[in-house]
């Protein structure tokens, strides 16, 4: 009887377990250029398919083509009782303020964004310490003493990422030059691989040598000029080191895989919290990526720089200026 009893009871808590997570279901939309960016919107992507696989958890995902589209794809989620909602990217801010308030009690997540409401969770990440840490790579691996920096929407997001570039590469390398492009001023400076190419290579024929892009789908174009020319790039947010191996020199992580890894898991758990996140190097929110790819090209004085400059910012000894705090960018 007591066995019987044992198992009766472990049957029902493993329903419970399930039931549980079968309440959960999540969703994902996606900023401009796709899931399948390669970098930014494809982190995203990552980190859902890793809950799916780890948990067997579904989810429904959207691409949006144009920003008329952001609010009708958060609304349409939430009228079907998706729960919780992860936004990708600070242009899904007012959208996701207007939809948020018409349906208080559905989790919405937003990355890259603040948006104070009792029912959206803001995460935001250092970029500018993870730039730092590959600005540092580019000063070292350059032969020219000529780095580069091409970035997509010109925004203070985008500057913010070009900054922390800078002061690693001014770490490094005192004299160093830093050639900076944005790409555009709409959403299409996101998706326009022909003009990252051309941005590129502008600054190649200035003397750069290594360029770091942070442009989405845009850097795609930035990276397959630097191969062409025999020259380095530095990929951003995932981790494109696979794309051209050799070519490129490291990449900054920004882990939005592990941002909507997390808000999944911590909604399936009842642990989900509205509020700000703030994800730097202290946190594992930004890194630079090693592996097979890009072994070859980082030196272990490149891994003995980095490193010190990395336990300097962990541990507060080292500030990185923050280009959306102060729009002073140090040179």
């Amino acid at each position: 009887m007591k066995k019987i009893l044992t198992t009766m009871v472990a049957a029902a808590a493993c329903y419970a377990g399930v039931a549980s997570a079968a309440e959960i279901q999540p969703a994902v939309v996606y900023d401009l250029g796709g899931k399948f960016d390669r970098s930014f919107n494809q982190a995203a992507y990552t980190g859902a398919e890793k809950y799916k696989t780890d948990t067997g958890t579904e989810y429904r995902d959207f691409e949006i083509q144009n920003d008329s589209q952001r609010e009708q794809a958060l609304r349409n989620f939430a009228r079907r009782g998706m729960n919780p909602i992860v936004a990708i990217g600070f242009s899904q801010a007012s959208a996701l303020e207007k939809v948020a308030t018409e349906f208080p009690d559905i989790r919405f997540t937003i990355v890259d964004m603040v948006v104070d409401l009792p029912n959206v969770q803001s995460v935001v990440f250092k970029e500018h310490e993870g730039s730092f840490l590959v600005g540092v790579l580019a000063a070292m691996a350059s032969k020219t003493d000529k780095v580069g920096f091409v970035g997509g929407m010109d925004i203070p997001l985008i500057r913010k990422f070009a900054c922390g570039y800078v002061q690693g590469v001014k770490y490094a390398s005192a004299d160093a030059e830093v050639f900076q492009n944005m790409t555009g001023t709409t959403g299409s400076a996101w998706n326009d691989p022909v003009k990252g190419g051309e941005l590129a290579k502008s600054q190649f024929d200035r003397g750069a040598d290594v360029i770091y892009h942070a442009a989405g789908g845009t850097g795609i174009g930035v990276l397959q000029a630097a191969a062409d020319a025999g020259k380095l790039g530095i990929g951003v947010d995932s981790n494109q080191n696979g794309l051209h191996p050799g070519s490129i020199l490291t990449s900054m992580l920004k882990r939005v895989d592990v941002a909507v890894y997390d808000a999944f898991d911590a909604a399936t758990k009842e642990e989900w919290k509205s509020g700000l996140t703030i994800l730097g190097l202290a946190e594992g929110g930004v890194d630079w990526a090693l592996d097979e790819y890009n072994a070859p090209l980082i030196t272990d004085d490149m891994k003995a720089v980095v490193k010190k400059a990395t336990d300097e910012i962990v541990a507060g000894t080292l500030s990185v200026h923050d280009y959306m705090s102060d729009s002073s960018c140090p040179m």
